[in-house]
């Protein structure tokens, strides 16, 4: 199952308080101060790993307390420092406060690390408080609550290719025609309940990654149909490829749709570089291919690719033109 919303609770843990504790050996008449220091409550730490692919994990278990650290002892002994919490999360994940709404750390990165809450300190021992004036100081710090909050994780593939389109536009087709990937595939809207991520060998040596996004339908971006859950995908990706079928009676409509769509969610995403292409090819006939290959969309001045996921016409054209986008 792919889930790519969370939110669960945080806590750091406790640092331990210092001890208030007196030299006792035999020979040592007047024992001064000996209480140690309590340990550091230990972190709750994030780490982004790139075997996952889904914050599933997190729907089942919501909350990661720390431990916390120990006491200090007798004898100047140091509490033990309470162990770190590490929490794995799937490369591409955002953190973010849910009180604020803040972005605390983007996990974009395989390794990459993020304190979320840190653990408190240990208190001190009575031995740091010895003075010449108050030489057998009764008395040691408590040690610092760790920090706590609520965060809300949110994954977003991170992929070269964004593909763009309306529910049956094709996109799962191409995905699968073009690499590993094997998204499920059938003739009703919203057949991809969830984003693919598929890796593409281009030539002999090169390749890149596109991600199939579930469709977008008109008004994805105010919650309708499954767009505005999936959007947020297509935010990390270089370039989008914006398809419409060739059975469609009104290219430049469906272009406009989903060009303000993208614009409506994020000016970020209205912003990305963008290639246009009439899948579905194979549906046509020679002559109807040729008259769409001649169009000259209103508002866009990029050449239209045809093409066919499923007779392959088109593909390598395609497949050369994302390249070179990809490395301009």
């Amino acid at each position: 199952m792919f889930i790519d919303y969370a939110k669960i609770y945080v806590k750091a843990g406790k640092g331990g308080d210092g001890a208030v504790a007196f030299r006792r050996e035999k020979y040592v008449p007047k024992g001064g101060p000996a209480g140690g220091n309590g340990g550091k409550g230990g972190d709750v730490i994030f780490v982004a790993d790139s075997n996952l692919g889904t914050l599933l994990d997190f729907k089942y278990n919501r909350k990661y307390i720390a431990e916390d650290g120990q006491p200090g002892g007798n004898s100047l002994k140091d509490g033990r420092n309470g162990k770190d919490i590490i929490i794995k999360v799937p490369v591409g994940t955002i953190i973010k406060d849910e009180e604020t709404g803040m972005v605390l750390c983007d996990l974009n990165e395989n390794g990459k690390q993020f304190v979320a809450a840190k653990g408190g300190k240990g208190g001190k021992g009575n031995s740091n408080f010895a003075t010449p004036t108050n030489q057998t100081p009764r008395y040691a710090e408590k040690g610092k609550a760790g920090e706590e909050k609520n965060v809300i994780l949110e994954l977003k593939l991170i992929a070269d290719v964004g593909l763009v389109g309306f529910p049956n536009a094709g996109k799962s087709t191409l995905i699968s025609a073009v690499s590993a990937a094997r998204p499920k595939i059938a003739d009703y809207p919203f057949t991809t309940l969830e984003p693919n991520l598929g890796i593409v060998r281009y030539k002999e040596y090169d390749s890149f990654t596109i991600a199939d996004i579930p469709g977008i339908i008109e008004g994805a971006h105010e919650g309708k149909g499954l767009g505005l859950k999936f959007l947020r995908h297509i935010e990390r990706t270089k370039i989008l490829l914006i398809m419409v079928e060739a059975i469609s009676d009104d290219y430049q409509r469906d272009f406009d749709i989903l060009l303000k769509e993208l614009k409506n969610y994020s000016k970020t995403l209205a912003a990305k570089k963008k290639i246009f292409g009439i899948s579905k090819a194979d549906l046509l006939t020679h002559d109807q291919i040729e008259k769409v290959k001649s169009l000259t969309l209103n508002n866009h001045k990029e050449k239209i690719i045809v093409f066919s996921a499923v007779s392959g016409y088109g593909i390598d054209e395609l497949l050369d033109t994302l390249w070179k986008e990809l490395k301009d």
